[in-house]
């Protein structure tokens, strides 16, 4: 089966993305120097345009560096990098948009002052909605055991930056178990969050219970917007709470939180198996939530691409 094809675009300069177009010395791949959001449409609308930006900016501030352009000016880079993605592909569906910023490039050295400007790489694909089976049967997860999450005190995972390694060695080990996914804990031995997903339990009371932000993950825009709307207007009670792993056996339900996905069922953490189907709390959240990115897109033509 062939990979599908990706459009690029490198500091405005539109192209296929498996042809090189970042310089050797860019501090993004040499020191994972750099910043990333991901979007994703809905009837051909950026969802969540604002929240994703300013969660950009704030990671921008927190590594002392500056965007290349405004929120306008990349919107229009995005769409002529999604127009020539579809010109491409012939691909009509709704799709993923990654944009990536470095520091930029420079002498060889750790300086942050060594970069000459910001540089930017935009990425537009189709986006991958969960299966059929995989929203039937759930993910399996596996918790990770030979690393920990990065504390808040050193590399803070709030900030989304180019640095990926500890989720990639922890999603590692739990793939090498057969499991579709990982749950990391941090040095506390509390529950953070997936490789590249927020995570959430449905208690026996029928209450949803995420980790909070200050266990250590990334504040994921989907789960920011079943906390503070979706999931009360679903008549679902949604709050921040330490979990640990002794207490899954007492979880009726858990599913991931992303904005590629949404809400994504889990059938097992390693030996303890949830709930997963048609009457779950997930279930209701996802149906929620698929009414609320279609009443957005509606809403917001101007981010139409």
């Amino acid at each position: 089966m062939s990979a599908p094809f990706i459009q690029a675009n490198t500091n405005g300069r539109l192209h296929p993305a498996d042809e090189p177009s970042i310089a050797p010395l860019n501090r993004g791949f040499l020191y994972g120097d750099a910043i990333y959001e991901v979007w994703r449409t809905y009837g051909g609308v950026v969802f969540a345009w604002e929240e994703h930006w300013r969660r950009l900016e704030r990671s921008a501030q927190a590594l002392y560096f500056s965007l290349p352009m405004s929120a306008e000016k990349i919107l229009g880079e995005i769409r002529r990098t999604v127009a020539a993605f579809r010109q491409a592909s012939s691909y009509p569906g709704d799709v993923y948009i990654r944009l990536q910023i470095s520091r930029g490039t420079g002498p060889i050295g750790l300086d942050p002052a060594l970069a000459e400007r910001p540089e930017f790489v935009l990425l537009v694909q189709p986006n991958l909605e969960l299966t059929s089976e995989k929203l039937r049967d759930g993910l399996r997860l596996s918790v990770a055991t030979a690393l920990r999450r990065n504390p808040i005190e050193c590399q803070n995972p709030a900030w989304k930056t180019g640095n990926y390694l500890n989720n990639l060695l922890c999603l590692r080990e739990a793939k090498a178990r057969g499991a579709d996914e990982v749950i990391i804990l941090n040095l506390a031995g509390e529950v953070t969050e997936a490789a590249v997903s927020n995570v959430a339990f449905v208690s026996s009371e029928g209450a949803v219970i995420t980790p909070p932000t200050s266990a250590g993950i990334l504040g994921g825009i989907t789960r920011g917007l079943l906390l503070v709307k979706i999931a009360a207007d679903a008549g679902v009670t949604m709050r921040e709470g330490t979990v640990r792993p002794a207490d899954f056996p007492r979880m009726q339900e858990c599913f991931l939180l992303s904005t590629t996905k949404d809400v994504v069922p889990v059938s097992a953490i390693d030996d303890v198996a949830f709930k997963v189907g048609p009457d779950t709390v997930s279930r209701r959240l996802k149906a929620a939530f698929a009414e609320y990115a279609v009443a957005y897109a509606a809403s917001h033509p101007g981010q139409k691409v």
